[in-house]
């Protein structure tokens, strides 16, 4: 799914720019680490889904990549799980990687198209020879 672009969500007395998102995520609890996924993002807060016991007013720490966030359940149904940031948070820092262009494969590149005898034995390349001929192909005598 990714990312949908922020809107304004009218939440009580509140309104707040909320990010539709699903991203794996951690919760941190005092029984433990769990796996979540981020499904809603604020700058206070967060929905998440996460097989986590816990409870409203509970202490927790959110994390996704590198960044983790005190926070305290505001209330939890279920595997749905609403935090509330202990402060507020650039939501960009945890959507960061979204969009990032992937890095350029180092070394150099083959543009040439992949052929059946690159890379074959002697033994290899003299039976495909072989075959090509009985099948009507024509296999180039040499790599590449």
């Amino acid at each position: 799914m990714g990312v949908e672009p922020f809107e304004t969500v009218e939440a009580g007395k509140r309104a707040s720019r909320r990010a539709r998102v699903l991203l794996a995520a951690k919760l941190h609890t005092p029984a433990g680490i769990s796996d979540a996924r981020l499904r809603d993002l604020s700058r206070h807060g967060a929905l998440i889904e996460s097989p986590a016991i816990v409870n409203a007013g509970m202490k927790v720490t959110f994390e996704r990549g590198a960044s983790r966030v005190p926070a305290t359940v505001a209330w939890a149904t279920g595997p749905r799980i609403g935090i509330e940031f202990d402060h507020p948070i650039d939501e960009s820092e945890l959507l960061i990687h979204i969009g990032r262009a992937q890095p350029a494969p180092s070394g150099p590149s083959s543009y040439i198209r992949p052929g059946i005898m690159r890379g074959m034995s002697t033994q290899d390349r003299r039976l495909a020879q072989a075959w090509s001929v009985a099948v009507g192909l024509n296999l180039p005598e040499k790599d590449g």
